[in-house]
């Protein structure tokens, strides 16, 4: 992984995370120290108190990731015990990025597959750069999306399309993705990285305290019971009246400037 504190043209602050894959020799395949070295930096990011926001990327030219590695996966053939390690491991680890306290922008160039695709559907937000594709292959290979896949796709593009792309195992374009709403917006090879640092802004420039209680109870719309959701929009809502950031973003309004936030 590439690691780096980067702002953008919103803000000079250098307060969005920038994490790359690097695993360019192999395609940014997914092997056991990728897995560690993700959850390592979303670690870092999720401790630094400067960072507001992370950018997922990739430093390589034609790909985003493309799933697990297969040279692994050969090696794991006839050893259950290891492959049900494995899988937890990168469900805990693609997991991470749903439940980091931070929003997560995954900005996708070239080929996402499989693995990436779950990476990336993870994400808070998606956006593709127009030679992106993207698709679920593992029933092609006789597997099936076991890193959380088959739970989030249906859940962000509904259950018909879910369904067509994982079981079809195939691949489809940036534009197509935009039409289903896998991704949120689509732009040019060159803008990719700007357009995702602009995200990070954005959302970086937002209260932390209120965007780690909004992302929470906004997952929880598909993870918990109806009135328990409700309960915790109280309680969340209750701690957000407990910060000054509440109080700053009140008085902006008011002096018609924008709220500095400080995370308290």
């Amino acid at each position: 992984m590439l690691y780096e504190k980067a702002g953008s043209f919103l803000s000079p602050a250098k307060n969005t995370a920038v994490i790359k894959f690097n695993r360019v020799d192999a395609l940014n395949a997914i092997n056991d120290q990728f897995i560690q070295d993700l959850v390592a930096a979303l670690d870092e990011a999720e401790k630094d108190p400067e960072i507001r926001s992370v950018v997922l990327a990739s430093a390589h030219d034609k790909v985003f990731c493309t799933g697990a590695d297969l040279k692994m996966a050969q090696g794991l053939l006839g050893k259950p015990d290891e492959v049900k390690e494995l899988v937890a491991q990168g469900q805990q680890a693609i997991d991470k990025i749903a439940t980091l306290s931070k929003p997560v922008i995954a900005a996708i160039h070239g080929l996402c597959l499989g693995g990436g695709t779950e990476i990336a559907l993870a994400c808070d937000i998606r956006i593709a750069d127009e030679e992106a594709k993207i698709g679920t292959p593992e029933v092609s290979l006789g597997l099936i999306p076991a890193w959380g896949g088959c739970m989030r796709l249906p859940r962000i593009i509904g259950l018909g399309k879910a369904m067509e792309l994982i079981l079809t195992g195939g691949q489809i374009t940036a534009q197509e993705a935009l039409e289903i709403n896998l991704v949120s917006k689509v732009t040019s090879v060159e803008e990719l990285m700007s357009q995702a640092m602009w995200y990070g802004a954005k959302l970086g420039g937002n209260a932390p305290i209120a965007l780690k209680y909004a992302k929470k109870a906004t997952h929880m719309a598909f993870e918990e019971d109806y009135e328990d959701n409700l309960e915790f929009e109280v309680e969340a809502a209750v701690e957000c009246f407990k910060t000054n950031d509440l109080a700053e973003g009140i008085s902006a309004i008011f002096e018609k400037r924008r709220g500095k936030f400080t995370g308290e």
